[in-house]
């Protein structure tokens, strides 16, 4: 399903309120950007898997990364002093040409770094020898484990899937992470299997962390809870089993004006392979560009510009403000 579509799929759920509308009784229209201290990089569409919820509807067939040009001007405004951490994504951004090179010129500039992945990919000729790269650049590693159970992760993301997780895993906290002492961070994103909102994150991270330590022998940093934003493949899985107008009841039931005030896009922008520029990353696969006001590739991107913009909202960000909220980095409220 294009862009286009989904988001006529999206408005078409209205009859139970516009995202704008209460943002404005919440006195937050417009919605604008607190400073930019989060470069969010997505550089390629191509991933080993192809998982049923995955919002960037990525896979294997995918070709799109991002060009040589634009990473280096990522990297140019990187170095904005303002810009504390850089987040790179995918589909799963192993697969890049170039990705540990990006990952050593960010490292040079002594910025927090994230790298987000499905975690199996790293089992794999050549990339499992990007676990001792990883430790050796102080990378943060951010993988995805929707719940510990294999079941649950094996429907979701495919067969076999959730061993290759915990193996990863193993192979990560032997070089360090999720150790006391080494300063290496290996953080795990939970988000639900099916058409519901995700549990208490300080709850789900004691039992995840007792469970993967007593059954696996694994140990992780955090959990981050992240609502499952209805669109991409996500959002035809919905709509397929009819449970678009549910999904969208239950959120706007949750919503939560504190969770809308911290929401992510207030601090960062997100940046696609052929250099657009968003004000997240789920705005990113609906097409829905920044602020006209501002430009909307990073070749003209400049920090105060940005750092003040009008936020681009829809109903989909629904998901971002229900219950204790949700961003990339876990709960906002």
């Amino acid at each position: 399903m294009d862009p286009l579509c989904q988001l006529e799929l999206l408005r078409s759920t209205e009859a139970g309120g516009r995202f704008a509308d209460r943002l404005r009784e919440a006195g937050l229209l417009p919605l604008t950007a607190e400073g930019v201290g989060i470069l969010q990089l997505n550089i390629t569409r191509k991933c080993n898997l192809a998982c049923r919820h995955c919002h960037v509807q990525a896979g294997p067939d995918e070709a799109l990364h991002m060009n040589d040009a634009v990473l280096e001007r990522c990297l140019d405004v990187a170095k904005h002093e303002a810009i504390h951490t850089v987040d790179i994504t995918g589909g799963a951004p192993e697969l890049h040409p170039r990705f540990t090179e990006l990952v050593e010129a960010l490292n040079g500039l002594r910025k927090r770094l994230l790298v987000r992945s499905n975690l199996v990919v790293l089992l794999g000729t050549p990339y499992e020898r990007l676990i001792p790269f990883f430790a050796a650049n102080g990378v943060e590693l951010v993988g995805s484990l929707p719940g510990v159970r294999g079941n649950g992760t094996d429907r979701q993301r495919g067969k076999g899937v959730f061993e290759g997780i915990i193996e990863a895993m193993r192979r990560l906290n032997l070089v360090g992470y999720a150790r006391e002492g080494t300063g290496l961070l290996l953080d795990l994103v939970h988000n639900p299997a099916g058409a519901y909102l995700p549990g208490n994150q300080a709850a789900l991270e004691a039992d995840f962390r007792l469970v993967l330590r007593q059954e696996h022998g694994v140990e992780f940093s955090h959990l981050f809870c992240i609502t499952n934003c209805p669109i991409g493949r996500y959002l035809e899985f919905l709509d397929r089993s009819g449970n678009l107008s549910a999904y969208m009841r239950d959120l706007r039931s949750a919503y939560n004006p504190g969770a809308a005030a911290g929401v992510m896009c207030r601090t960062m922008v997100s940046v696609g392979p052929d250099g657009g520029v968003y004000d997240c990353d789920f705005n990113q696969m609906l097409g829905l560009e920044v602020d006209s006001r501002v430009p909307n590739t990073i070749f003209d991107f400049t920090y105060d510009e940005f750092s003040g913009r009008e936020i681009v909202v829809c109903n989909h960000c629904f998901a971002c403000t229900a219950g204790a909220g949700s961003s990339c980095q876990g709960t906002t409220a």
